[in-house]
């Protein structure tokens, strides 16, 4: 039996484990086994990939030996490696009561509670086992995991920097660095050290996974695809599998392809049904597809599993408003509105604008979104002084196409001074071929598509290019890129046209605004400072010409004779209060209908559904169909009467109603979004049209519908001023505001901080 045993040992050194079992197991059959014999027959188990085996032969030392060492040793790993970790770290806490410098256990216990959540314990655990072993590289990487895993980035990363600098290829501590490196915003040397890991163990799926993860994050999204591909090749359906799937799904709602991404999205949640990421990656995809009913349910979905995720309260009452389903409207509204103010993140700042009335809460909001989204970063401009022949402004935006806001900008983008500016689009939005693209890039001294590139390589081609004043039109509208500017790209950062509030941000110097939009005393309700132009703080296109209505009254479905209210505005500015008042003038003008964009056939219906609940018949709702923009804007003509909105005005259609010669009858709101149409109006001299209560704008709508005379008085009034005063009149508008792009650049050449100021009238 001893000839076996040692025959045993021997032939398990030389890694001949099949054969060793096979005698060790003889020599624990015939006689009592000795620890000895044991643990080699549990060491050449745990090779073969027999835990429970071997398990079974260190248990068996233990009842000889209660205080083997070794045998608790493996025990503990092998309880770890089966998934039980609390009862790991009580094998290896008995252990270390008898010893306690055993730095493997020390290491090993690192792991089972950090696997438990006791993440406190086991940094104490792992700074003891560093006090015994300050350059033992597995040590260093055991502190740094467990620094990451309580969010101390920076330190997990000196951690791994230090395994790193004792064993340059280590494989953990370069795997998990690039995790960190991604989560401090680092990106490139995220990408650099988990391809180092990956060329060591090509096939470990976290680093591959996170390798994805930076490729998404730097919009390299073809890479993040084929990169994630790779995992869901080689890995069974399992926890790891949905990770990847999450991963694939937004690589493909960033390529536009949200049908895929769906059923990722949904596959993942077969196994993980209770996951809110991914949950909210689905309403992601939802958004996209247009399906606002299914998009209610998901957000519901996502609100029933984490009721205070993320921005979920806020989109579910905002794809609730946009096919105008007000169930619950007033208390989901101030359910958001307390939220926010409480500084919650309850709600984004665009959606937010449709329901608040608060300039004060709209800077909460915006305050705790940039605070969450775009924290503090090291900045690319680091305060030089440029000293060009001409002004650089870049505009960035990703609705330089044929979009509303183009429609507005174009011709200020031809009628900068080429002499005193050069300017730059910087455009992130979806590939385009149509005139009003090719309009904009004739218009530009550079355009850069941007798409695929990260919010900081931006920021640095700016920095590179010497931009003197980086002017962001989307700030947070759709498809915005708001992480640019977070980087600090330009000396002087601006916040414009796109957006009618504050971006929150304390890198954004200045909003371009007029005294209706922003009064005096509301300029505390905005982090960056207040520039006035002296009309009216929106641009707009004097080459843009009326094509002739295609229509008549009676193919659009309108009354001959009768009155034509319209309100072009989207779906989600229509509030419930909004609706009664102008229910409440149609049943006051005899023959009147209302004339609207048509959405879904969801919103059809519920609107429907609304006018009859207030004793107006539904077919007095007349839904216009989508057509191209010249179209939409010839038949305006059709209309007698604009109605706009409250609290968030009409912008761009007030803009387009205006120059198709139709009267806006506006109600001054109490915040940017809502006192646009004041601007405009008086900008165009039509103060008339303008009221401050609700009852005011029934009242004067009623009016003018009712004296057929009186309103023709009106409309020939906006016919004659479109030519004679400041709205329409570009070359005017673009001096002002070049005006004031030469005074912020005249006070940061001389070293001052950015403040507030009004350009003066041209003569």
């Amino acid at each position: 039996p001893s000839i076996l045993g040692n025959l045993g040992v021997l032939l398990m050194q030389a890694q001949r484990f099949a054969e060793a079992e096979v005698i060790l197991r003889k020599k624990v059959a015939v006689e009592n086994a000795s620890v000895e014999s044991l643990l080699a027959l549990g060491s050449c188990q745990m090779a073969l990939g027999k835990p429970a085996e071997a398990l079974s032969s260190f248990e068996r030392v233990l009842i000889d030996e209660p205080h083997n060492t070794v045998a608790m040793f493996h025990r503990g790993n092998i309880l770890y490696e089966q998934g039980n970790p609390a009862a790991a770290a009580k094998c290896f806490e008995r252990l270390l009561r008898l010893a306690p410098n055993h730095l493997d256990a020390l290491n090993n216990r690192v792991g089972a509670l950090a696997a438990l959540g006791r993440h406190s314990e086991a940094l104490a655990c792992a700074q003891k086992a560093l006090a015994l072993a300050p350059a033992h590289p597995q040590t260093l990487c055991n502190h740094g995991n467990v620094l990451a895993e309580l969010g101390r980035y920076p330190e997990a990363l000196a951690s791994f920097d230090k395994a790193l600098q004792a064993d340059a290829d280590y494989f953990e501590a370069l795997s998990n660095r690039g995790g960190v490196l991604l989560k401090l915003g680092r990106p490139v040397d995220a990408a650099n050290s988990l391809c180092a890991a990956l060329s060591i163990r090509p096939d470990h799926v976290q680093s591959i996974t996170n390798l994805a993860r930076v490729y998404l994050v730097t919009r390299n999204v073809a890479d993040a695809l084929t990169t994630i591909n790779r995992v869901l090749a080689m890995q069974p359906v399992d926890a790891e599998q949905a990770d990847a799937r999450v991963i694939r799904g937004n690589a493909l709602l960033a390529l536009g392809r949200p049908s895929e991404a769906l059923a990722d999205f949904d596959q993942t949640l077969v196994l993980k049904p209770d996951d809110a990421d991914v949950l909210n990656s689905r309403c992601d995809a939802l958004l996209l597809l247009d399906q606002p009913q299914e998009l209610i349910r998901g957000y519901e979905r996502l609100l029933s599993v984490d009721a205070n995720y993320d921005y979920a309260r806020g989109c579910l009452l905002n794809t609730k408003l946009q096919c105008c389903d007000w169930r619950g409207f007033d208390k989901s509204v101030a359910e958001v509105k307390n939220a926010v103010v409480a500084g919650k993140r309850a709600d984004l700042p665009f959606t937010f604008l449709a329901i608040s009335d608060s300039a004060r809460d709209q800077l909460t909001c915006a305050r705790t979104h940039a605070a969450h989204g775009y924290p503090a970063v090291p900045p690319v401009w680091q305060g030089q002084r440029y000293d060009h022949g001409r002004i650089r402004v870049a505009y960035l935006s990703s609705d330089l196409r044929e979009h509303a806001v183009a429609h507005l900008a174009a011709g200020l983008f031809e009628a900068h001074d080429k002499t005193r500016f050069e300017t730059v689009a910087v455009s992130f939005g979806p590939e385009s071929a149509d005139g009003m693209r090719s309009r904009i890039q004739s218009a530009f001294s550079r355009f850069l598509d941007v798409r695929n590139m990260s919010d900081h390589a931006v920021a640095v081609l700016l920095r590179e290019m010497e931009i003197d004043i980086a002017v962001d039109i989307n700030a947070y509208t759709r498809d915005h890129r708001a992480g640019i500017l977070a980087h600090r790209a330009a000396p002087i950062q601006v916040n414009y046209l796109g957006y009618p509030g504050t971006m929150g941000a304390k890198h954004m110097d200045y909003i371009i605004a007029d005294r209706w939009v922003i009064p005096e005393a509301d300029r505390v309700h905005y982090e960056e400072k207040v520039v006035y132009l002296p009309d009216t703080y929106q641009a707009n296109d004097s080459k843009r010409r009326i094509a002739l209505c295609k229509l008549t009254r009676q193919q659009a479905g309108l009354p001959e004779n009768g009155i034509v209210f319209c309100c072009f505005n989207n779906h989600y500015k229509i509030t419930p209060n909004m609706f009664d008042v102008w229910m409440r003038i149609l049943g006051k003008v005899d023959g009147s209908v209302l004339w609207l964009v048509a959405g879904n056939p969801e919103t059809t219906r519920n609107l429907c559904a609304e006018a009859q609940r207030r004793s107006i018949a539904p077919e007095r709702l007349v839904f216009a169909p989508r057509v191209r923009p010249d179209d939409h804007w010839a038949r305006h003509g059709l209309a007698d009467i604009f109605l706009d909105t409250l609290p968030y005005n009409a912008h761009t259609t007030a803009s387009d109603a205006l120059r198709a010669g139709l009267p806006v009858v506006t109600c001054t709101g109490t915040t940017f979004a809502g006192r646009v149409a004041t601007s405009l109006l008086r900008a165009m001299g039509l103060p008339e049209l303008i009221t401050s209560t609700l009852d005011d704008y029934e009242t004067l709508a009623v009016t003018l519908a009712n004296d057929r005379q009186k309103l023709a008085q009106v409309k020939a009034r906006v016919a004659s001023h479109r030519e004679t005063y400041p709205l329409f009149d570009t070359g005017r508008y673009c001096r002002h505001l070049e005006a004031a792009y030469q005074t912020m650049w005249e006070r940061y050449q001389s070293g001052e901080r950015p403040q507030g100021f009004a350009v003066p009238a041209l003569a």
